[in-house]
């Protein structure tokens, strides 16, 4: 197995995303929605995992000044168990920090105790319930918080998030 890395998601990552968005969630974002996240989206953040130049995982939020919203966490069914996830939002909540976020809250299916877990090790509290969030099939939702954010590093410096149609 090949070593996984954590870096920023790009363009030419779009369609591997996608697919996994596809095969992960009842609901999927199109690939358009990504395309449009890393194009147009100054609020967004999106990172992958990837292995031997595949994507295995992704992890998005947005920031608007301390404030920040996880939007999507996914990994790869043949990749899940082996600390992707926890990687791929450990890094994100260290973006956040840095970029002024004093908490992040994120919703996550109440059936999904995978998850659940991952984020309570991580420091989130459900701090309530929304009702019928999920539309495939009316399933609640727990509102999670994460209030103890990662220390932010003070030498951090951001490339533009932002890409250009034709860098893809």
């Amino acid at each position: 197995m090949s070593e996984t890395i954590i870096r920023r998601m790009r363009l030419k990552d779009v369609d591997q995303v996608a697919a996994l968005e596809e095969a992960t969630f009842a609901r999927p974002w199109s690939r358009e929605s990504f395309r449009q996240e890393l194009t147009r989206n100054v609020a967004a953040r999106y990172l992958v995992a990837e292995e031997g130049g595949r994507v295995i995982g992704y992890a998005g939020a947005w920031i608007i000044l301390d404030e920040s919203h996880i939007t999507n966490i996914a990994v790869a069914e043949e990749a899940r168990g082996r600390g992707v996830g926890r990687k791929l939002t450990e890094e994100l909540l260290r973006i956040l920090s840095n970029l002024g976020a004093s908490y992040a809250t994120l919703e996550v299916r109440v059936s999904n105790l995978r998850a659940q877990n991952l984020y309570k090790s991580l420091g989130f509290l459900s701090v309530g319930k929304r009702k019928r969030y999920y539309e495939d099939n009316d399933e609640d939702a727990f509102l999670m918080v994460c209030e103890h954010m990662p220390e932010a590093d003070p030498e951090f410096t951001e490339e533009p998030w932002i890409e250009k149609e034709e860098e893809a």
